[in-house]
């Protein structure tokens, strides 16, 4: 099962290398006084720290002021509320058209503010940034064109860059992820016909198109996977611009990257169990466009395997499986992602050699989510929707900025208890395939034994001083 994941991995390689320099050149602008209103939507919830950035940076966007719509959606219980109407009455003092949509009640949570801000917008453009994000002030005059260009094109993604990816080792981890997505994923999707997700950020859509593919809905946790893919099943187009970057705050708290991969992944499976009927159905895929989209939406199942596999490892120790090829096959399959990490890495940077030295950190990482993201999957095979749990945001860039003290601070949750124990398997399975003289276990015990203890010391450790 996981070396079918892996040569996922290795198709989406290969198509990178073929379709890697097939850009779109940017159409030209239109002269001013023909340039559509763009409404550019803020979704916020308790992000008293971010706020005032990213409304300053929208603000900022270099576009006929009479043009552009800013529409702040608060579903805060916070004084972000507070923050968020004295920024706007400063910009609505400047000329700005600037609206706050505040919400007591957050009925459907992010998706259910845009679809309720989507219904008071003026605009047929609609650009979404999230309120870590700080856009550069051309973003709308590189991704607007194409929409204008083309009356089948839904929607426009941008890259996401990272404002302070050299602030921890977990940060440098992250970055290396989603630099391996944007950098090769989506681009290989994209320009080799694939269907491929919207980010849910940093990027635009057109509102027609939004309307005609069901609306944003929230069925599903994970509204942005969910709206792309409708619009594709429909017949709309979708454009990756990985030149356009947008700049994001990655987490530096492990539990907060944990409940971040946890609503990824629960999000991820309810789309599948959603869309997997459609998809199959449609008379607009081809057989290998519906394949890869199953295999797309359905990635986070590769945790349930890595747990597996973390399981397996004792009994292995104890009764060697008779498979000699077995060494080979999981070498190759944990060839795979370093490979496309790499590949990440040396497309978008010159420094690859030191950045690509995060990624044992990553790798940790990754083993060490596969039990809560593998929980994440329950809840998701089993509920409809459920509460979006943010990922909270310090204002950080660089390696300069505190989360110390910070208001937001998050708790171990229901998954350390299993970590804890997953991690004390993995020691005795260390020690038992020692005794064994079975060496080629070792590797992946180890890793199992460091994901776990940066899952539960770290998280910990983190909490603690939060709240000291």
């Amino acid at each position: 099962m996981l070396a079918i994941y892996a040569t996922h991995i290795v198709v989406l390689i290969a198509l990178y290398f073929k379709h890697r320099n097939d850009s779109k050149p940017v159409p030209a602008l239109p002269p001013e006084s023909h340039l559509p209103v763009v409404t550019v939507q803020v979704p916020l919830r308790n992000e008293r720290y971010v706020v005032q950035r990213v409304l300053q940076a929208v603000a900022a966007l270099e576009w006929p002021q009479k043009q552009l719509e800013i529409q702040v959606l608060d579903d805060s219980n916070d004084e972000t509320t507070a923050l968020a109407e004295a920024e706007c009455a400063r910009l609505r003092a400047q000329g700005y058209t600037i609206n706050l949509l505040h919400r007591d009640h957050p009925t459907g949570y992010k998706a259910g503010a845009l679809a309720a801000g989507l219904q008071q917008t003026h605009g047929e453009i609609i650009a979404l940034f999230d309120a870590d994000f700080y856009p550069e002030p051309d973003f709308l005059k590189h991704t607007v064109p194409h929409l204008l260009a083309d009356p089948h094109l839904a929607m426009v993604q941008a890259r996401w860059s990272h404002l302070n990816a050299e602030y921890s080792p977990i940060t440098r981890a992250q970055a290396l992820a989603l630099d391996a997505h944007f950098a090769i994923e989506h681009v290989a999707r994209n320009r080799s016909g694939l269907l491929m997700n919207f980010n849910g950020t940093a990027g635009i859509w057109r509102k027609s198109a939004i309307e005609d593919a069901g609306g944003w809905q929230f069925d599903t946790i994970a509204e942005d996977l969910d709206l792309s893919y409708r619009a594709q099943l429909k017949g709309w187009r979708v454009r990756y611009l990985p030149e356009v970057t947008a700049a994001a705050e990655l987490p530096p708290l492990v539990a907060a990257f944990k409940q971040q991969q946890y609503r990824w992944a629960k999000g991820a499976v309810q789309c599948l169990r959603k869309l997997a009927r459609p998809i199959v159905r449609s008379s607009r895929l081809n057989l290998a466009q519906k394949i890869m989209a199953l295999l797309h939406l359905s990635g986070y199942l590769t945790q349930p395997l890595f747990l597996a596999l973390m399981i397996l490892l004792l009994p292995m120790t104890l009764y060697p499986p008779s498979l000699p090829a077995l060494s080979g096959i999981l070498g190759a399959i944990i060839a795979v992602p370093p490979l496309l990490y790499f590949l990440g890495q040396i497309t978008l940077y010159r420094d690859w050699p030191r950045r690509i030295l995060a990624y044992p950190v990553l790798m940790a990482l990754g083993m060490g989510l596969a039990w809560s993201n593998t929980l994440a999957l329950l809840d998701g095979l089993t509920h409809w929707g459920g509460p979006f749990h943010r990922t909270p945001k310090f204002n950080l860039r660089a390696r300069t900025g505190r989360w110390r003290h910070a208001r937001y601070s998050l708790k171990p949750d229901r998954s350390t208890p299993g970590e804890m124990l997953l991690g004390i398997y993995a020691l005795v399975s260390a020690w038992q395939a020692t005794l064994g003289g079975q060496i080629e276990l070792l590797p992946l015990a180890l890793i199992a034994i460091l994901g776990e203890l940066l899952m539960v010391g770290a998280t910990v450790l983190q909490a603690r001083i939060t709240q000291a």
